[in-house]
């Protein structure tokens, strides 16, 4: 299964209690399909006494069993706690967006989505052209010698 099938297949599970275990959020979730793979994300501290990060991911083997499973355990009671249960999001890439250490307009996603074309350069360029005629009544007043009406 390609990575983005895989997301699509995985729900977010958050709010979760300390207790919850992978095996808990397995049987929790089983009702709704065959389950591919349970993570709950260890706290990323060395002195950290939590199990884990209070959230978690649940992998269907047929995507369509996410949808079941967030309709009818989303907002839902586990261990005492109410759980958010989401379709889950792919991890941002670090070397794209505004957090990334490479300048905005180097990143090959940025140009391919804001890149210009000639054509289109042109063409803006014939419009900008265009749009300089004198639209505004006050344009070329500047070499009267006195305000007011003509004489007649």
């Amino acid at each position: 299964m390609s990575d983005q099938a895989r997301w699509k297949a995985t729900v977010y599970v958050g709010g979760l209690a300390p207790m919850v275990t992978a095996a808990n959020l397995e049987a929790a979730f089983l009702p709704f399909g065959e389950i591919a793979d349970v993570s709950i994300p260890k706290p990323e501290g060395p002195n950290s006494t939590e199990l884990h990060r209070g959230f978690g991911y649940v992998e269907f083997e047929d995507p369509e069993d996410t949808k079941d499973a967030i309709d009818n355990m989303d907002q839902s009671e586990l261990f005492g706690r109410v759980i958010k249960v989401s379709a889950a999001k792919p991890p941002k890439n670090v070397n794209e967006g505004l957090g990334s250490k490479t300048a905005l307009w180097e990143q090959e996603g940025w140009l391919a989505e804001n890149a210009v074309s000639e054509e289109d350069k042109l063409a803006s360029e014939r419009a900008q052209a265009s749009a300089n005629r004198p639209d505004d009544p006050m344009q070329g007043l500047e070499g009267l010698d006195v305000a007011g009406p003509k004489p007649a």
